[in-house]
């Protein structure tokens, strides 16, 4: 029998304040890398210390910002305040939470963040270390929790005798991931439209391969009357090896886009 020990320990990061001008200590504060996962809440715990290493009482609203190696701004949220400016033990800190919403749309890889109090009349910026650093490093691992997968996004439709097709060929396949999926395998769809008139099929086959003629069973039909402003979704079941859409209608500037998950 194989004992893993694992640790449930406050994430918590001690970041520098120039409350008092110029610097006291030339050495740098040890500034670890910070990594938060995909598919759960990260609660993060920071203390605000001095060049002197001592916590500093926070007056202001922190607030942490993350961006990316393009420098493109991806999360800034506020920070909530665990200073009661009397305890000792809580003094100088403060906590953010990376959600899991926060993290949907962001890949695994590095990626860089500040933290700065903002005031009534001016923001201050906090520091990683007692150098002027302020830039500490985060990495974002996928691997703590698998998460939903991302979507098959559907765009090009092709015209075949009286109905546009998407997904008939094998350049355009689009796969119902039957390996992965059980009996109750379950598949939603989202149709994007912008004043589209007339039906798309859903369709599926059980053939192994897309060879041009294959034998396609409707399992879901949507209609459309021009007037919908949101996306019409449908969701249905079964183990499939391959997915088309069938329009009754040009979908050219209408059917905007169709994004699937299996």
């Amino acid at each position: 029998m194989q004992l893993i020990p694992r640790y449930l320990v406050e994430n918590k990061i001690d970041i520098v304040s120039n409350d008092i001008g110029f610097v006291v200590e030339y050495r740098p504060v040890y500034s670890r890398q910070l990594k938060v996962y995909r598919g759960i809440d990260n609660q993060i715990q920071f203390r605000l210390l001095n060049a002197d290493q001592k916590p500093v009482t926070i007056t202001e609203s922190p607030v942490i910002v993350i961006f990316d190696e393009s420098k493109s701004k991806v999360i800034e949220k506020y920070c909530t305040v665990q200073d009661d400016g009397s305890t000792k033990s809580t003094k100088g800190m403060f906590s953010a939470n990376i959600a899991e919403n926060d993290l949907l749309n962001i890949k695994q890889q590095f990626l860089h963040y500040n933290v700065y109090l903002e005031g009534n009349d001016s923001n201050k910026i906090t520091y990683a270390n007692a150098a002027f650093e302020s830039a500490g490093i985060m990495y974002v691992d996928a691997n703590a929790y698998a998460g939903p997968k991302n979507n098959v996004e559907v765009v090009n439709f092709f015209a075949e005798s009286d109905y546009w097709i998407a997904g008939s060929d094998d350049a355009t396949k689009i796969t119902a991931e039957p390996g992965l999926n059980g009996n109750d395998a379950l598949h939603t769809v989202a149709v994007y439209t912008n004043n589209y008139i007339g039906e798309v099929q859903v369709q599926a086959t059980l053939d192994n391969q897309i060879v041009g003629v294959n034998n396609w069973t409707t399992v879901s039909t949507l209609t459309f009357d021009g007037t919908e402003t949101e996306p019409v979704p449908t969701n249905f079941n079964g183990v499939y090896t391959y997915l088309r859409f069938k329009a009754t209608s040009d979908p050219n500037s209408t059917i905007t886009k169709i994004l699937v998950r299996n």
